[in-house]
């Protein structure tokens, strides 16, 4: 698909949660090797061991620390043009009514409530210039196309509603030059899939990536993977 995109992310400022392994360390290498300042959000700041990027405290399940880091964004670099969510947890294989409650009160706490107060702390910034970009890291399960069977109640539930949030930033603050996309990185080996997978972490980031290269006239409120658009 030919999209408008940015060559270089030279002088812009992204964020990227759960940034210590796997599917977002490889969105802040890419990242920072065009050129932008990345904070790469962690639970614990010491496990960012790279010095190309910036090492911040973000547990998105902690207000205290979703304000803080926007904060500290704020008065280093007084902008934010990227926020990356890409910070989740997997449940277990159980459906619905067999699934311990403190489970799903978790995965919905990291996997949507966390991404959505993040996002709303962020706002300010993000429309601040044409073409800020919120670029939600979503899955397959939680498409309504897709038979919701399985297990995994609340992270199909969780990756369901950070599409709705996806669609919500489209149709509120679209016309205020924000573009906020979800993307499906591909079944990715990570510690949730306990390196089973078929795709690499390198290759679940590409998507997002490329996202985040959007320009200012580069569609919003979409659902992609492989750098195509897929149904909701």
């Amino acid at each position: 698909m030919d999209v408008p995109l940015y060559e270089t992310l030279d002088g812009q400022v992204a964020v990227v949660t759960g940034a210590t392994r796997g599917i977002g360390k490889r969105i802040a290498d890419g990242l920072v090797d065009l050129g932008a300042t990345v904070y790469a959000g962690a639970r614990e700041p010491a496990d960012i061991a790279a010095e190309d990027r910036r090492a911040i405290e973000l547990d998105v399940t902690i207000d205290d620390q979703r304000r803080a880091a926007i904060d500290r964004i704020e008065r280093e670099t007084g902008r934010l043009d990227i926020l990356v969510n890409n910070a989740g947890i997997m449940d277990s294989r159980e459906p619905l009514a067999e699934m311990p409650t403190e489970v799903i009160e978790q995965t919905l706490q990291t996997n949507l409530q966390g991404p959505i107060l993040l996002t709303k702390h962020a706002l300010a910034l993000l429309v601040a210039r044409p073409g800020g970009r919120v670029v939600n890291v979503s899955s397959g399960l939680g498409k309504l196309g897709q038979p919701q069977s399985g297990g995994m109640a609340g992270y199909r539930i969780s990756k369901t509603g950070l599409n709705g949030l996806t669609r919500y930033l489209d149709g509120e603050y679209g016309d205020r030059g924000l573009l906020a996309n979800s993307v499906c990185p591909g079944y990715v080996q990570t510690d949730m899939t306990e390196e089973s997978a078929p795709r690499t972490p390198q290759q679940g980031a590409d998507t997002p990536v490329w996202l985040a290269r959007f320009r200012p006239e580069a569609p919003g409120g979409a659902f992609w993977r492989d750098r195509a658009p897929k149904a909701w």
